[in-house]
């Protein structure tokens, strides 16, 4: 004899799954949490890369500091930052003083590789964005005979608006530019007196 199924027991079996309807509301429900907040995460992670490129420059700055004590002379561009890892071989000076060997003229003069007190730092620093950080000494950007040091940036390219560096932006292309206000700090022009000169003459 053969007995009908109960249609509760029938009604649960049918249901496997989900049906493509409720797949597609939670799909959408996932694509709008996304796009609320995506944009803040990459905000947010742009800003520490940022923060962690500005506080490399900040160390590389410091052992080159290191670095010029023990040796009295930064590391030339051609060196590079190299120079940190291990000792540099630099080329003894042409000049030397009667009397002076050539030993002691790369030592005294020029910092010789004897006075090398490193490695300064364990490794190569890389930015976030897995680039070489960038130096040049004699400066070519900065004010003063401190190194230059920057960062490519996001895009990888130098000279671009993304660039980090370690000089000042605001005073470069032969010192005319703008201070922090955006005030223009080479061609204010003073005010003429000669007219207030020429009235007071005349009152006298």
């Amino acid at each position: 004899m053969i007995t009908s199924m109960p249609a509760k027991k029938r009604k649960c079996q049918k249901r496997h799954g989900f049906t493509l309807i409720e797949m597609l509301v939670v799909l959408a429900i996932i694509v709008l949490l996304a796009t609320m907040v995506a944009p803040r995460f990459f905000g947010t992670q742009k800003k520490a890369n940022r923060q962690k490129t500005e506080a490399d420059i900040k160390i590389v700055q410091a052992q080159l500091e290191r670095f010029h004590f023990d040796m009295k002379r930064f590391p030339s561009t051609e060196e590079g930052l190299s120079a940190l890892v291990k000792s540099p071989s630099s080329g003894v000076s042409s000049e030397i003083d009667d009397g002076e060997t050539a030993n002691e003229t790369f030592n005294t003069r020029s910092g010789g590789s004897s006075n090398w007190a490193g490695p300064y730092v364990t490794r190569m620093m890389k930015d976030p964005w897995g680039n070489s950080y960038q130096y040049e000494y004699p400066p070519t950007h900065g004010v003063g005979n401190e190194p230059d040091i920057w960062s490519f940036g996001p895009d990888g390219q130098d000279g671009t608006e993304d660039d980090i560096v370690s000089w000042s932006t605001s005073r470069e292309e032969g010192g005319e530019g703008t201070d922090e206000t955006g005030t223009d700090t080479e061609n204010t022009t003073p005010p003429d007196n000669s007219t207030s000169n020429t009235t007071n003459n005349g009152n006298g």
